[in-house]
């Protein structure tokens, strides 16, 4: 909402100025020129107007809290308004009567320019405050975001780090399962072939036995 003000108020400043330089020049014209130009300015107020209007709508649509500053810039538009219509009229008033508008260039529309210059200069000071405020404000929430899109990332590698972690560990646990197991069958395996060993020198023992038995009999009888 407030970009859409903002740049209805940049075209009304745009607008006015021009109008301003309009009613100047016109206030030296006569004739013709003074119709066409009279016209001119005319036409500008009422685009001028129309901006307005829709400054108005837009200000109404805001939240409370800006929408008390907009309306209090659209009264001084307004008011800048009134004075360009107001030059106007003293310079239509005055056509053909070059005494009334020398007087008019001298007194109340130099001093009506004057009044909506700095009243412009002024409006448009302050809007530029407000843009750089936005801006700023725009920048803060791009990297707050940035920010929080970094700390959604990290997070997300914190947790990826620790499923692996997760998986090792298990990966470690299984290792340490299958080597206790690996234990276990090497020490049956040990077992036996003491228990082997055992059985083969006896089965030796018993044959050599069996052999000097055998020799024994064969010599002596």
């Amino acid at each position: 909402m407030t970009d859409v003000f903002q740049g209805y108020e940049r075209q009304y400043c745009e607008i006015s100025a021009s109008l301003s330089r309009k009613c100047t020049t016109a206030a030296s014209q006569e004739g013709e020129k003074l119709k066409q130009k009279a016209s001119e300015i005319k036409s500008g107020i009422d685009g001028a107007e129309a901006l307005i209007r829709k400054m108005d709508l837009e200000a109404r649509n805001l939240q409370p809290s800006v929408r008390a500053g907009q309306l209090a810039k659209l009264r001084e538009y307004k008011s800048d308004l009134n004075n360009l219509k107001g030059a106007l009229k003293r310079i239509t008033a005055g056509n053909g009567q070059q005494g009334a508008r020398e007087e008019l260039l001298e007194s109340g529309m130099a001093d009506t320019l004057v009044v909506s210059a700095d009243q412009r200069s002024r409006l448009l000071r302050t809007t530029e405050r407000q843009n750089q405020s936005t801006d700023r404000i725009r920048d803060s929430h791009r990297t707050m975001l940035e920010t929080e899109e970094l700390g959604v990332s990290i997070m997300h590698d914190l947790h990826q780090q620790r499923q692996s972690l997760l998986h090792a560990n298990d990966t470690l646990h299984d290792v340490d399962d299958n080597v206790g197991k690996s234990r276990k069958i090497m020490g049956t395996m040990v077992r036996r072939m003491d228990r082997n060993k055992w059985i083969i020198g006896l089965l030796i023992a018993l044959l050599v036995l069996a052999i000097l038995v055998v020799l024994y009999f064969k010599f002596v009888h």
